[in-house]
C-alpha cells in the first residue's frame, strides 16, 4: 500500500494517509492567545488538512485533546462543540499535559477516514 505525506520535514509530517486513514500530526494555535482562540484556530487548520487529503470532519475516527489546564476544558468544548458534525462525533479523549511551549494551551491529534 501507498503512504502519503503532506508538509514534511525532516523531522515530521503535517498529515500521512495510509490504507484509507488519514493521521494528523497535533495541531496548536497561536501562542499567546486563549483556549477558545487557540481551538478555533486549531479546527480550521485540521479542516484545511483534511480538504487536502480528501477527507472531512464527518469522517473522524478519532480524537485527542491535550490541554495544557483542565480548566480550559469547558472554553475548548464550547467550541469543540459547535464545529462537531454531532451526527458523526468521533471517539474522544481529553487530557492535561505539558505542551512543547508554556504559550500553548491547546494542542489536538486527529486520525480520520478517507
Amino acid at each position: 500500500m501507498t503512504i502519503t505525506r503532506f508538509h514534511s520535514n525532516a523531522r515530521m509530517s503535517q498529515a500521512v494517509v495510509h490504507g484509507g486513514i488519514a493521521y494528523l500530526a497535533g495541531q496548536v494555535g497561536a501562542p499567546g492567545e486563549n483556549a477558545a482562540e487557540q481551538t478555533r484556530a486549531i479546527l480550521r487548520s485540521i479542516d484545511k488538512l483534511l480538504t487536502e487529503v480528501g477527507s472531512d470532519r464527518s469522517r473522524l475516527l478519532q480524537a485527542t485533546v491535550w490541554l495544557a489546564d483542565m480548566q480550559d476544558f469547558g472554553a475548548m468544548n464550547a467550541v469543540w462543540e459547535e464545529w462537531i458534525d454531532g451526527s458523526n462525533p468521533p471517539a474522544r479523549a481529553t487530557g492535561e499535559v505539558k505542551l512543547a511551549s508554556p504559550d500553548y494551551k491547546v494542542e489536538i491529534i486527529i486520525t480520520a477516514a478517507l
